[in-house]
């Protein structure tokens, strides 16, 4: 339903163009109203909630390249009469939106991303020292928190962004450049945008309005005047808005807030199963009309995929009714809920659709950590290692079925970083060997050989190195 003012200005453009030639050449507005369609009732509401954040780092500059050469640091470590370089302050600035008038405050995890020192500036001018309750780099979210005493902030509620529609109007607010508050405005220009690399959880709100440098962290305001998402990033050549802007929907901003004023850990749920986008051919092949949602591929014993009773070669396309088109989007939309609660899943099984309930549990640390630190005469020595289980898996961002042995540190001058392992590297082989956690490793390199063939995952591919 149109507002007041919305209707007033339709209705005095249909009376225009609906006139004659002659007439519409000559009449004029009858009224302010019918010329004037204003943002500043929303503005006037939403922007004292909307706030500045600065940021300062030290810096430690290079001023010799024998600093970082390995062989003077062998002899000389980090006191290398070489010159270590001189400190220099770092300043950085974005935006954020006061989420509770108690001083909660919400930006990006980029824009206080090793930050020494926070800045809050209010709407009015005050500025106050932040402390970070909670930094979630998979989702670019960050809660900061400032003390106010005796009184209560202008704050911003959140909004229902999985009510938005492509085409309704938005606001984005905040600081770019750092030239001052500013207000843009745009449609909603797509929904559920998962290709966008910024973070691993991500479906995100595509937006027209102005973004620029220093938007991150700001709000995008619905017309009804609540927050449906925080500014995060943009598409652009030059680095300045060509109209292509992304932010992260309320809900899962909600959802992040809750956990860092509750103290409770923010853990994603576990979804137990390996899947795939549908596409045209796989849909051709499965006789289905449209290719639409993700069809699973494995579903792990015993998790709560299984217990929900979801099968190989099923389809999902919704979870409560919202429809969801690929791996991204399906977690995103879990992570959304808390742990223990219970969502529905719309699955098309052959020609039929089912509604399976599917329960929200954290991934297990099955097998145990053990985290180790390699030694011995072998390649892999000084490696620090640990088993990989879904939780560890969704710690770091891996996919919840990967299994092996990861290596999450590498000594300086070892075995292990002169063949070029890397941390995230996950070994799954030695000398034909499959490796599946580390007491496998470790057996596997006891024994002295002359020839090691080293198998390693590493991202979407297998390498094999070969020492001898």
């Amino acid at each position: 339903m149109l507002k007041p003012v919305q209707a007033c200005f339709f209705l005095a453009l249909i009376t225009l163009l609906s006139a004659p030639a002659s007439a519409q050449q000559r009449a004029i507005p009858a009224n302010k109203q019918q010329i004037q369609l204003s943002f500043a009732p929303i503005v006037r509401k939403a922007a004292p909630a909307v706030v500045n954040i600065y940021t300062k780092r030290v810096v430690q500059e290079r001023t010799s390249p024998f600093f970082d050469d390995p062989f003077f640091r062998r002899f000389f470590g980090d006191a290398s009469p070489f010159g270590g370089g001189r400190k220099r302050m770092e300043n950085s600035l974005g935006s954020g939106v006061i989420v509770r008038g108690d001083g909660i405050v919400v930006t990006n995890h980029h824009v206080i991303k090793e930050a020494d020192s926070i800045t809050i500036v209010l709407n009015d001018r005050r500025e106050f020292d932040a402390e970070i309750l909670l930094n979630d780099e998979r989702t670019d979210i960050a809660v900061l928190r400032i003390r106010i005493k005796g009184e209560t902030l202008p704050f911003l509620e959140f909004g229902d962004a999985d009510a938005l529609e492509v085409g309704d109007m938005v606001l984005a607010i905040g600081n770019p450049f750092g030239i001052g508050q500013t207000v843009s405005s745009g449609i909603v220009s797509g929904l559920a945008r998962t290709e966008v690399g910024v973070a691993d959880f991500r479906s995100f709100i595509q937006t027209d309005a102005a973004i620029n440098p220093g938007n991150s962290g700001g709000a995008l305001v619905a017309m009804y005047g609540r927050l449906v998402g925080i500014n995060t990033a943009i598409f652009s050549r030059t680095g300045g808005s060509v109209g292509i802007g992304f932010a992260v929907p309320s809900d899962m901003v909600s959802t992040i807030v809750r956990s860092a004023v509750t103290g409770k850990p923010l853990v994603r749920p576990w979804l137990s199963l390996r899947a795939t986008e549908v596409s045209a051919e796989i849909a051709s092949a499965m006789g289905l009309e449209r290719p639409s949602g993700i069809l699973i591929e494995t579903v792990q014993p015993s998790g709560p995929a299984d217990r929900a009773g979801l099968k190989r070669g099923d389809v999902i396309f919704e979870v409560d009714r919202r429809p969801v088109d690929d791996v991204q989007n399906l977690r995103f939309r879990l992570a959304t809920r808390g742990i223990g609660e219970k969502v529905t899943l719309s699955v098309r099984r052959r020609a039929q659709v089912v509604h399976l309930p599917f329960a929200l549990q954290a991934p297990p640390e099955v097998p145990p950590r053990d985290t180790s630190v390699l030694q011995g005469s072998h390649p892999l020595a000084g490696a620090k290692v640990l088993n990989l289980s879904p939780a560890v898996a969704a710690e770091v961002g891996f996919d919840e079925a990967e299994i092996g042995v990861l290596t999450i540190d590498i000594a300086r001058g070892s075995w292990a970083s002169r063949i070029g392992l890397r941390p995230g590297d996950i070994i799954v082989g030695i000398n034909g060997r499959k490796i599946g956690v580390v007491d496998d490793l470790k057996q596997a390199t006891a024994a002295p050989s002359d020839r090691w063939l080293i198998e390693i995952r590493r991202g979407d591919k297998t390498l094999r190195v070969e020492v001898g």
